[in-house]
């Protein structure tokens, strides 16, 4: 088994097709009848597929098995989406498990990958709409008063006066319940992790003289460094 478990490893360091991000980044390598063939399990959220590839024939590296399969689970859009990923395990990570998990506001998040974004030519639904709203306010740091601002609802209506708006409250409660997976997900990812955590800490004054501490959890994951930011916290005056 120890020497199955080396050869998979050598095998694994000359994948770099898009395709196995659609896999379990684990495979197996099994041996039936003395043929060795890796068996890769689909990450589909309701697929129990697994996919055999043979180590003995000519075409022992080809992805074509694997492609046919991803765009009868997947969809071609998803497959697209995942190209512009520049590896594997970003492609998995931003594109195929928030795609497996969609359907909640933490999930939806649409990623641009590389180059200029692009835009559908549909209109958005009204979790899309929520969704997008919540992205712009955290990431543009907006108030959420803005969403009743007239310019914004001008431009939102025109053309369509019965286009979903969320109202500031909604969009407040939105922010918060993403703030409370999100930080149930990261709590999850810190305890399950093997790797070592560095816990670090910074301390500046802001520009209107409040003096603030932050916390900062760094350690591995698959392979690559993770930086979080786990509290920004207020220190009070002192008298």
């Amino acid at each position: 088994m120890s020497t199955l478990n080396h050869l998979i490893d050598e095998i694994k360091e000359r994948w770099t097709s898009i395709m196995y991000a659609f896999f379990d980044p684990n495979p197996t390598l099994e041996e039936e009848n003395g043929r060795k063939y890796v068996e890769f399990k689909c990450l589909g959220k309701n697929c129990r597929q697994t996919k055999r590839r043979y180590l003995d024939t000519a075409d022992s590296m080809s992805t074509g098995g694997l492609r046919k399969h991803v765009i009868s689970c997947w969809g071609k859009e998803v497959l697209k989406r995942a190209s512009t990923a520049d590896d594997i395990e970003q492609a998995r990570d931003k594109v195929i498990i928030p795609y497996r998990e969609s359907g909640t506001l933490t999930t939806a998040f649409a990623w641009k990958g590389k180059g200029k974004p692009t835009y559908s030519t549909r209109q958005l639904t009204k979790i899309q709409t929520k969704t997008e709203i919540v992205r712009w306010i955290c990431e543009d740091k907006r108030p959420m008063k803005m969403v009743k601002d007239r310019g914004f609802l001008c431009l939102m209506k025109s053309g369509r006066p019965d286009y979903y708006v969320p109202s500031p409250s909604t969009v407040s409660q939105d922010v918060k319940q993403v703030f409370i997976k999100t930080r149930s997900h990261i709590a999850r990812m810190l305890q399950e992790s093997e790797s070592r955590i560095s816990l670090q800490m910074d301390a500046w004054t802001s520009p209107n003289h409040k003096a603030y501490v932050g916390f900062v959890a760094s350690f591995e994951d698959q392979g690559k460094k993770r930086v979080i930011v786990l509290d920004i916290v207020a220190v009070p005056k002192v008298c």
